[in-house]
């Protein structure tokens, strides 16, 4: 297991907040939420309640993704914004760093994902029991060596963005659990960001939109 150093600063990047909700900018690194070895206790969840007391996690990030994590502050509205992942009334999109240049400007990844249970927490596609998984990409750019693609999650499965870029081929870049050695040596972190938000506000009754750019280590070099 690797050992765990989330990184210091920023502490806690608040992108927006208000009497109902907060939206973060998690960095790579850190945890969403506490885990179960004391060692895991600081994490996104933490620090944010440690300055606002009702705000409770929503959905979460893998600790090796950043970009935006929504809180709901009190159990009323986290119920509500909760209901409205699970109902898929939120429309989510990332960045990602991938290994190659795919054939196609766009497509859809429909492979069924399962728990690689001797290998937890890796994921894994299984015709037989696997459960229905759909991404759909786009190519934004690229150098031929490396691509980047937006990837939008039609379903909200584990590892999800990182086993179907890997099975079609185009490991993430700097993915410890998916990545070739080379895709792997290829970037410092996991070059996946939770880069776009879209949802209805649950008191205001209005849409809101958020957007959180990756950093330059995205960016494909000409």
């Amino acid at each position: 297991m690797r050992p765990y150093n989330p990184p210091a600063a920023p502490y806690l990047d608040v992108v927006y907040s208000d009497a109902q909700l907060l939206v973060l900018d998690k960095p790579s690194g850190l945890l969403t939420v506490p885990g179960r070895d004391p060692a895991h206790k600081d994490s996104l969840a933490s620090r944010a309640q440690a300055e606002y007391p009702d705000a409770l996690i929503v959905h979460r990030l893998d600790m090796d993704t950043s970009g935006l994590v929504v809180m709901g502050r009190g159990k009323e509205v986290h119920r509500a914004l909760s209901t409205m992942f699970q109902n898929r009334q939120v429309d989510k999109s990332y960045i990602a760093r991938v290994w190659g240049e795919p054939v196609e400007d766009e497509g859809t990844v429909d492979l069924p994902l399962i728990c690689d249970w001797p290998n937890r927490p890796r994921q894994k596609v299984c015709f037989e029991s696997g459960k229905p998984s759909q991404t759909r990409w786009q190519k934004l750019d690229s150098d031929g060596a490396t691509s980047l693609l937006e990837l939008i999650p039609i379903t909200g499965r584990s590892h999800q963005l990182r086993v179907h870029m890997q099975a079609i081929g185009h490991p993430i870049l700097g993915d410890p659990f998916y990545a070739h050695p080379e895709a792997l040596a290829a970037a410092p972190r996991l070059l996946l960001h939770a880069q776009a938000l879209v949802f209805e506000h649950p008191v205001l009754e209005k849409e809101i939109h958020f957007l959180c750019n990756p950093g330059e280590a995205f960016q494909v070099d000409r």
